[in-house]
């Protein structure tokens, strides 16, 4: 929702600005009488545009120019970015770095509707509203993604950078413009291909191999690390280039008229094909697929096929049109074992992985390098449809382990994904007791991360092993008490068959662990059940009250100290008690809040 008083504040803004402008005070209280009361934003903003068009045909021109940057672009423009994009004189082969328009010349020109963010160093307009104004006047930009693509592509095309190698570091303080233009110029065209964009771009494929612009969008859109490993031959085609873009006509072009080899690898191991499915575009897909030699399961970068790059990022167009290919392997692994569908299933795309299963030849628990299984993988995810999805199979084993012993529902557990639980628990043959190589069981691994919806789901199960111990010798109550999580601590004290005595590997209590760490709110639920011991020792025959004075817990000593079965004199290891013991441990003052209590006496150190 817009903050009203930020709104009212930028719209008295505009009307200050706006009366500011009169060059005289005759001028200055006619502005001022124009404005009426009640006046929008909407009218603000269209009266700003109209002064913007009044300044002069120059002004107004370099300030509609920046406004259509700033609104059409594919990322926030540096100043510096900018200001070289608006020194581009379209179809001219070079450009002047001296004509090159300051910022304080651009927040000029537009009349207060942008402003610079110091803290990115980007422009930006002054609220969103003005983008919402604006893009509601498509009259404002017309073909404003040709005329950016123009610009692109006319600066790609310079001299200046037609210079510059595809080995050699251009130089970033007078090339502004070229990684914008490099990334980006593709995606402009793709949204307006005109007669001149057309032209311009094909003048720049001609050289493409060798434009330092290759190098430039391969740096966006590989792995960081990876480009360093690039070899200088061959590096990114002009097919490979277009295919990434998604842009048919071009692609067309390429393959008919200029005879590029459709199947070709790139620096990167990836083909055309495999850069149309990474990014969507199913037009390119379809007529790549439409020629006689190319290779739809061909391995590339990670031993990734086209299908798997469409998989994993949820492509379904593209991997309908890959799996209506018999020559295509819908279960083909990467080199970490993980299939197009266990992609699908991390990233929880559901039409994709619908897909996928309608194909027999899929499996649905194939393990990966890890033994986590496309089940295991949403699980971890949370991705509630896709978990469905799987379940529906018959052949789906919904309690296969990965590496560490962690089931679909442990791996649920443990990020609290309650959704997922609930569904996995819904399944009567999914073991909600099998642990992990822990021996932490998905109540334990629920409980130690807090979660409290999935551990009530947990104890809905009449099956549920509530005492449970993992290797350390904690339950589900004993790990709870150590990470202080009152909800959980409460819940599972609300069944009768939980041991609230049970101890760890060092003998140590629910009732023990929460004295050591402090969490009094766990100490108040445990000493409301009447079976709790209050004075069981634990590692050292030291008392939770021992535990909680050594530690110098003092409201948890008062807790316990209040109770009328706690022993405060109790002895322990060497008969010395928990006042004596205190003392030796060098926490006097915990020593003097038991003595205050009244529960006894400060003792000299033996």
């Amino acid at each position: 929702m817009v903050d009203m008083f930020e709104l009212r504040f930028l719209l008295a803004s505009l009307h200050i600005e706006a009366i500011l402008r009169g060059a005289t005070v005759a001028r200055r209280r006619k502005t001022l009488k124009s404005i009426k009361d009640g006046v929008g934003l909407g009218d603000a903003y269209g009266a700003t545009l109209g002064r913007i068009k009044a300044q002069g045909e120059e002004k107004a021109k370099l300030a509609m120019a920046t406004l259509t940057w700033i609104c059409h672009a594919e990322r926030p423009l540096q100043v510096d970015e900018l200001c070289h994009a608006l020194v581009v004189e379209i179809g001219v082969a070079d450009f002047d770095l001296e004509n090159v328009p300051s910022i304080g010349t651009l927040l000029d020109c537009c009349r207060g509707l942008i402003a610079v963010d110091a803290e990115a160093s980007t422009v930006r307009l002054i609220h969103y509203t003005v983008q919402e104004y604006l893009c509601s006047h498509p009259g404002l930009f017309n073909k404003s993604h040709s005329i950016l693509a123009e610009t692109c592509l006319t600066y790609l095309n310079s001299q200046q950078v037609k210079n510059l190698t595809s080995h050699s570091l251009p130089d970033h303080g007078r090339m502004q413009f070229l990684k914008y233009s490099a990334r980006y110029w593709g995606t402009h065209t793709n949204k307006d291909l005109s007669d001149n964009v057309r032209v311009f771009a094909l003048k720049l494929l001609n050289r493409f191999e060798n434009h330092i612009c290759a190098v430039l969008l391969l740096e966006q859109v590989l792995d960081p690390g990876y480009i360093g490993d690039i070899p200088t031959s061959p590096l990114f085609s002009a097919l490979h280039c277009v295919s990434f873009f998604g842009i048919v006509e071009l692609v067309t072009v390429l393959i008919n008229d200029e005879g590029y080899e459709v199947d070709q690898q790139d620096c990167a191991g990836r083909t055309p094909l495999t850069w149309a499915a990474r990014n969507g575009h199913e037009g390119v897909v379809k007529l790549l697929l439409e020629q006689k030699n190319v290779d739809p399961d061909r391995l590339g970068m990670y031993d990734r096929t086209p299908l798997m790059c469409a998989a994993i990022e949820g492509h379904e167009g593209v991997v309908k049109l890959l799996l209506e290919r018999e020559d295509v392997d819908p279960d083909r692994p990467d080199k970490d074992d993980r299939t197009p569908l266990m992609y699908s299933s991390a990233e929880g795309h559901e039409g994709a992985v619908k897909l996928l299963l309608e194909r027999e030849n899929v499996d649905p628990n194939r393990p990966d390098k890890d033994d986590r299984t496309p089940l295991g993988y949403s699980a971890v995810g949370g991705h509630e449809g896709v978990v469905k999805l799987l379940l529906e199979r018959e052949n789906v084993d919904p309690n296969r382990p990965d590496k560490d012993d962690r089931t679909p529902l442990v791996c649920a557990a443990i990020e609290g994904h309650e959704g997922v639980v609930k569904l996995l628990l819904e399944w009567e043959d999914v073991d909600p007791n099998r642990p992990d190589k822990d021996d932490r069981t998905p109540l334990i691994c629920a409980a130690i991360e807090g979660h409290e919806g999935v551990v009530k789901l947990l104890l809905e199960r009449e099956n549920a092993d509530l005492n449970h111990p993992d290797r350390v010798g904690l339950g589900p109550l004993g790990w709870a008490a150590i990470y202080g999580h009152e909800g959980v601590v409460r819940l599972l004290l609300g069944r009768e068959d939980v041991d609230p005595n049970r101890p760890d590997g060092y003998d140590r209590t629910p009732l023990g662990n929460a004295a050591i760490k402090g969490h009094e709110g766990v100490i108040k639920l445990l000493l409301e059940r009447e079976n709790v011991d209050l004075n069981r020792p634990g590692v050292y025959d030291r008392t939770p009250l021992v535990c909680a004075a050594i530690k110098g817990h003092e409201g948890v000593v008062n807790l316990l100290l209040q109770q009328e079965n706690v022993d405060p004199n109790r002895p322990g290891m060497y008969d010395r008690t928990p006042t004596r013991l205190c003392c030796c441990q060098g926490t006097r003052r915990s020593g003097q809040v038991v003595a205050r209590m009244g529960k006894c006496r400060p003792q000299s150190v033996r």
